[in-house]
């Protein structure tokens, strides 16, 4: 199998779950830097920062996520790191720069992630509009028109909405941006999203769709309404990658009581103010439909609904979970531990090596799935 995995950095503080049961991870530089280390050497293809910049529910301390995952690339010789941004906070222009410089750095290992938004606050605190959901993506689409023609025009006029480029520059036909990066055509794109703004957004301009985590009917119909999408625009349609939160122990009973555990010492605070926060996600956009439009607080003390995805589990039950987002058109895994010092080796030792060699499913997969509640979170595949 040629399924590709990503490990969300802890560059924030709290851990991938919003709760007070104990975990082994840290936000610092020093033990993301080992922690990269690591995660090449056990196989793991990307790593992706979040960003952040308020310390809402519980993450009062963020490494911004350039400059960590720019860091990050030159401590390591094979992991592909992905930044992240948030147009509207960010301007295209300079990041352009930035990414062909950290491409150069890391030798073709840098990508970005185009982050449309959904926390308000992050906006209208530091002075920015806000806009409303579908206008925040069509601002994201000409952000990367504007990336792209950055990185492969050798000079760049753009007239848009958004983003007005080329004009009044004295001396230049448009927009110099000096070096291009290494990788050709562009640094790869990925985009966060489920939303039908976000499918459409993903089938015109994006390499590879971000999903929050899903039963498998759910992911399913994700990918083919974007691939439908590519179809109607004549595009090429991207990979696909679905967020995971990993909990493998020796017994699926363990593995439960782990889940149970973390939801039950929930920081409910913290979950409650999240929950306020991502109702301007795909709950606010016209079909009311997209990133936790569904979620109830159990799924939210895990961020991106990684307990849904189901990698909750004995090692074969995770390795056969994979094989079957696999069979439906997952390409990459994003996971996330609840104690990272052990988990992501262990998983890469493990669950990475096993699904390497592992035979795909042929044919089609049974994508109506029961779901378990577990402590208030829905579980697929149990």
């Amino acid at each position: 199998m040629d399924t590709e995995f990503a490990y969300w950095i802890p560059n924030v503080s709290g851990g991938l779950v919003t709760t007070d049961w104990p975990m082994d991870t840290d936000w610092t530089y020093e033990y993301n830097r080992d922690l990269a280390q690591t995660a090449e050497e056990v196989g793991f293809d990307y790593a992706l920062a979040q960003a952040r910049f308020f310390g809402s529910y519980g993450a009062n301390k963020q490494l911004e996520a350039l400059s960590i995952a720019n860091a990050l690339a030159a401590e390591t010789e094979e992991l592909h790191l992905i930044g992240a941004v948030h147009p509207g906070l960010w301007e295209p222009g300079p990041v352009a720069n930035f990414v062909a410089t950290a491409d150069r750095i890391s030798n073709g290992r840098f990508s970005l992630n185009i982050v449309s938004g959904w926390f308000k606050d992050e906006y209208t605190g530091f002075g920015k509009q806000w806009l409303d959901h579908d206008e925040r993506y069509a601002r994201s689409e000409e952000f990367i028109q504007v990336l792209k023609g950055l990185w492969t025009e050798g000079a760049f006029s753009f007239d848009g909405r958004f983003y007005q480029y080329g004009h009044d520059v004295g001396g230049f036909d448009g927009v110099p941006s000096k070096p291009l990066p290494v990788q050709k055509p562009s640094p790869k794109l990925f985009q966060g999203g489920n939303s039908q703004a976000a499918r459409k957004m993903a089938a015109k301009h994006s390499d590879v769709l971000f999903m929050n985590g899903g039963s498998l009917d759910d992911l399913t119909a994700i990918i083919e309404d974007v691939e439908g999408y590519a179809e109607e625009f004549g595009t090429e349609p991207p990979e696909f990658a679905a967020n995971a939160f990993v909990i493998e122990r020796e017994s699926e009973a363990e593995a439960e009581e782990e889940l149970e555990n973390i939801i039950e010492h929930a920081t409910d605070d913290a979950v409650e103010a999240f929950k306020e926060q991502v109702q301007h996600a795909g709950q606010d956009s016209p079909e009311g439909e997209g990133m936790w439009a569904d979620s109830d607080l159990g799924d939210l003390v895990q961020y991106n609904d990684g307990f849904k995805t189901g990698l909750i589990g004995t090692r074969e039950q995770v390795v056969e979970r994979i094989r079957k987002l696999d069979a439906i058109g997952v390409d990459i895994v994003l996971t996330g531990f609840l104690h990272y010092d052990e988990e992501l080796e262990r998983f890469g030792e493990e669950i990475i090596l096993a699904v390497r060699e592992a035979d795909p499913i042929e044919g089609e997969v049974e994508t109506e799935e029961g779901t378990t509640e577990v402590a208030g979170a829905k579980v697929a595949g149990q």
